[in-house]
């Protein structure tokens, strides 16, 4: 039987090694929401893209908590509505950084991750969306689970090379990202729509933290009967004695109360304007294939990794 979702949230951030703390956590349990972005840019501009970022999200959120009320938990294309709100609060948030980038010489370039959950009780679902690497694991019954895939360029190589030699592979920069916000005003947000369970623990965190502490120690930390300021606390000091040196960052969230098990309200039949149920699958362009462009983001991509695969 479920019972009332309740949340408790608490994050930290810490300078790590860098002359500047370009991470920021956002914390609204009022709202369900919660962020972590991870700055970058110079002129210390990269603590600007961040928290200009969270404090646009948290205001899309705030300016648009009536609207909620009065819509339904799914659209009638079965998207749930909450995973709508984030998304559009998030490309929000990329268009504000651009204008600032664009209209204050000192700010040019500048940009910055982010990971972003909402929480809508009456569905008991999470919605997750983020750009960048960035993270969101979640913990349950023990189990540590990775809700997000890092928007990196080994990533986006091993999407389209996966038999590329692993050589070649230690050649990439490490630290690369592909998505961010302040880069491009048609980003696109990877977004993400889970059950929530009583007991369920999550974790945001920039990759100060996800890089130089394994998954197993983050396991641990989150499985600890702590709260989660002394978890985060943990964390943060974990990512602190090792080998890292990012700035941190480590948001934790607990839920209790909630569903007990599978059920979630299931989302409508999409249907035509006629009220028909979508009859096939249709591939997007299909008829057009044999006259599409060769040239590609992706091919100059393939050809640069088939140069660097050359190299001795």
């Amino acid at each position: 039987m479920s019972q009332e979702l309740v949340l408790r949230a608490a994050g930290l951030t810490d300078i790590g090694r860098r002359p500047t703390n370009e991470d920021v956590v956002l914390v609204r349990s009022d709202l369900g929401l919660y962020a972590v972005a991870d700055g970058a840019g110079g002129h210390r501009s990269g603590e600007v893209a961040s928290a200009l970022a969270t404090r646009s999200i948290e205001n899309y959120f705030g300016a648009t908590i009536k609207k909620t009320h009065e819509q339904p938990e799914f659209d009638k294309f079965g998207i749930p509505s909450g995973a709508r709100r984030l998304s559009a609060a998030i490309l929000k948030a990329n268009r504000d950084v651009i204008e600032i980038a664009r209209s204050t010489p000192a700010h040019k370039g500048m940009g910055t991750t982010v990971v972003a959950a909402c929480f809508s009780p009456r569905s008991g679902l999470m919605h997750v969306g983020h750009a960048g690497d960035s993270r969101c694991y979640r913990l349950r019954g023990g189990h540590l689970e990775l809700l997000t895939q890092d928007h990196s360029l080994l990533t986006d190589v091993l999407e389209q090379r996966p038999d590329l030699d692993d050589t070649v592979l230690e050649r990439l920069p490490k630290s690369i990202v592909t998505r961010a916000l302040g880069l491009d005003p048609k980003l696109r947000i990877s977004l993400r729509s889970h059950r929530v369970v009583e007991g369920d623990r999550y974790l945001l965190c920039s990759d100060g933290l996800s890089g130089p502490v394994p998954a197993n120690a983050i396991a641990s930390a989150l499985a600890t009967p702590a709260p989660p300021e002394a978890t985060a606390d943990a964390l943060v000091t974990l990512a602190k004695t090792s080998t890292g040196n990012d700035n941190i960052a480590a948001l934790v969230i607990e839920c209790t109360g909630g569903p007990t098990g599978d059920s979630v309200p299931p989302p409508p039949l999409s249907r035509d304007a006629d009220g028909r149920a979508d009859p096939e699958l249709l591939i997007l362009g299909i008829e057009e294939l044999d006259s599409l462009d060769s040239s590609s983001a992706s091919d100059d991509l393939l050809r640069a990794l088939e140069e660097l695969a050359k190299k001795p």
